[in-house]
């Protein structure tokens, strides 16, 4: 297993020591560098390229969302997962537009925050379970949910949307479908390169405004 590289953003020392000593105890998982604010993590990113960097929102100097944004256009290849002690959809609509391909509430649990680590590291989008359905439907109402159809995806590419926007993970649709998961995974990038949606959270939004699923 690769070791996923990260870095600790936030402004308060202690936090970042409580968090980093929640990441020692986990397998595959390196803490390269700490920032103390939006700055200082943008500069540190280009000096470690980490993988993930778990991003506060609220730092001196240049704030979360902000570097979140400079950090998404100016390393496409690292992934940011907000840290945050906000729930509400605001917030975490801010931070999925900025570039965010998580948002974890700092109460989580240890558990919680390496399922998020290792589910951005497969370049999936994670959000807490207290939040993710809120978020979802504020998507869609700011989105104008409607009922047009799929942009001629095909047949299998709108069953593993579907399964997709279910909460089913490639192996499961694998086994459910038949197929490898190299096939699944190929499929998932056919759609998301037709319909021009490259994360999971927005997979599940589509879905649900073509109506593929239900959230009520």
């Amino acid at each position: 297993m690769d070791t996923v590289r990260i870095l600790l953003a936030d402004d308060h020392k202690l936090v970042r020591a409580g968090i980093r000593s929640l990441l020692e105890r986990l397998p595959g998982i390196e803490v390269v560098a700490e920032a103390s604010d939006g700055r200082e993590a943008l500069r540190l990113i280009g000096e470690h390229r980490p993988q993930i960097v778990l991003m506060d929102i609220a730092m001196p100097e240049l704030n979360g969302l902000e570097a979140t944004r400079r950090a998404a256009k100016a390393f496409p290849d690292v992934s940011v997962i907000i840290l945050s002690i906000y729930s509400d959809e605001e917030h975490v609509y801010q931070s999925l537009l900025a570039g965010a391909s998580g948002y974890l509430l700092k109460g989580a649990a240890i558990e919680e925050l390496e399922l998020a680590i290792r589910a951005v590291a497969q370049h999936e989008t994670y959000l807490s379970p207290p939040i993710s359905r809120p978020v979802i439907m504020e998507y869609v109402r700011r989105t104008g949910g409607d009922s047009r159809s799929a942009k001629k995806l095909s047949p299998r590419q709108t069953e593993v949307l579907q399964l997709i926007a279910e909460g089913k993970s490639m192996k499961q649709i694998a086994l459910g479908l038949s197929i490898s998961v190299k096939t699944v995974e190929s499929h998932r990038a056919a759609l998301m390169n037709r319909i021009g949606i490259q994360d999971i959270a927005g997979l599940v939004r589509y879905a649900v405004k073509i109506g593929l699923i239900d959230l009520t």
